[in-house]
């Protein structure tokens, strides 16, 4: 489901100095591997496709907007037709809960042009019909955005690695636009929703979803949100009884944004 989107005039140094080296995708098959990220998920979604998600509360699990719509008739999904899939690895989840109600961001347009404002409103939050409480599945905290150069990482499920999610535990954030992370992240069609952690605080917190790919000077690129301001609108429109799971946390830092000047074209 991951759509494509490309990008006409962009100025970023590619190799710019203190740029950490991405690293390669590290399938994550067995339990020793998967330990610290069973709190990403597979979205099976009404038997048609599938996203990544992550579980940002006991029931709330976070990915982008667009897995909410069927491609071909840009329809939405009823919520009760997906299923949160949290750890799946090799036939087995280490939990596993329908979806009681999906919320996408209220100014995301599925059938929109593919521009800057699609990619900054590309989040949902799925509200779980059950919590999910096992010590092994913790939520993750989520965190302001990260600053051009920063280290970042990705743990998603793709289209050739459904089975068992994989793990980039670097690549960078090159550019920032009008609101839209562009990153040297490794993505394929499945990772959409797939979150984009920084590992600044300790710990890795969520800074972003993965909403699209692009190619940049011959080179392939994530895009994604920066997650604070749509994530804070998402929430506000879900019914005030169903953010418990993640009331007392604080669900940002706080920091100032900057951007470059980044511009986006039709594909």
């Amino acid at each position: 489901m991951l759509r494509h989107l490309f990008l006409s005039a962009i100025f970023i140094a590619l190799a710019a100095t203190g740029m950490a080296q991405d690293s390669r995708l590290k399938r994550l098959d067995t339990g020793d591997d998967s330990r610290g990220w069973l709190a990403v998920g597979r979205l099976d979604i009404d038997g048609r496709g599938f996203c990544t998600g992550a579980l940002i509360g006991e029931d709330l699990v976070l990915t982008a907007a667009h897995c909410l719509y069927d491609r071909a008739t840009g329809a939405r999904f009823e919520a009760e037709r997906i299923e949160f899939l949290a750890g799946w690895r090799n036939g087995r989840a280490s939990a596993r809960r329908l979806v009681r109600k999906a919320v996408a961001h209220p100014d995301y347009v599925f059938n929109s042009e593919v521009a800057a404002k699609r990619v900054r409103n590309d989040v949902a939050v799925l509200k779980l019909h059950h919590p999910i409480r096992n010590a092994r599945v913790a939520p993750f905290p989520t965190d302001r955005r990260p600053r051009k150069g920063q280290r970042i990482g990705v743990v998603s499920y793709a289209r050739d690695r459904a089975e068992a999610p994989s793990l980039q535990e670097v690549c960078n954030v090159l550019a920032h636009q009008q609101g839209v992370m562009v990153m040297s992240c490794d993505v394929d069609f499945g990772a959409s929703g797939a979150p984009i952690f920084s590992f600044e605080a300790g710990e890795p917190r969520v800074v972003s979803v993965v909403s699209a790919m692009a190619r940049l000077e011959g080179r392939k690129v994530a895009l994604g949100t920066h997650l604070e301001a749509p994530l804070r609108e998402v929430l506000a429109v879900i019914d005030r009884g169903y953010d418990r799971a993640i009331t007392g946390r604080r669900l940002f830092s706080t920091g100032e944004a900057r951007d470059t000047g980044a511009k986006f074209a039709k594909p």
